[in-house]
């Protein structure tokens, strides 16, 4: 189990952080698609296009709220990472548990590899609360 697991574990934790950096990316990108239908919303109010302006609007208050949500879910991956990854580091996991730390990273990561691949914000939370969720049970049984 032991340079194995390990390695695995390293895997999924690069994978983890790789995923948060995505996200961030994404949010960057939603962000500056917002400024860009705002930017449309000036220029139809300017040419009197009242309809236009509002659809655009829209458009910009949903790419603003697209952002903040991959802004928050990329905060929520980067943690459980850097979680997981001082528990290891710090040797406070113990070979059954360090199983058990490997086997909910591996389910994990699988999850959000598919949510993200599919871009299901609502997915991608419910597999890291679940996975936090697991993890605060591991701090318990560790304690």
């Amino acid at each position: 189990m032991g340079a194995e697991g390990s390695k695995q574990l390293e895997d999924s934790m690069f994978q983890l952080k790789f995923t948060a950096k995505s996200m961030n990316r994404l949010s960057k990108n939603a962000e500056k698609e917002s400024r860009e239908q705002e930017r449309k919303v000036k220029k139809s109010l300017e040419n009197g296009n009242v309809e236009m302006a509002r659809i655009y609007a829209e458009n910009a208050v949903r790419k603003k709220n697209e952002s903040i949500n991959y802004l928050r879910m990329s905060a929520k991956v980067d943690a459980v990472a850097s979680r997981v990854q001082s528990a290891y580091k710090m040797k406070g996991v113990r070979a059954s548990e360090h199983l058990s730390v490997s086997h909910s990273m591996k389910n994990v990561v699988n999850s959000l590899e598919k949510a993200v691949s599919s871009m299901e914000l609502q997915k991608i939370s419910e597999t890291m609360d679940k996975f936090e969720s697991q993890f605060e049970d591991l701090d318990v049984k560790t304690s």
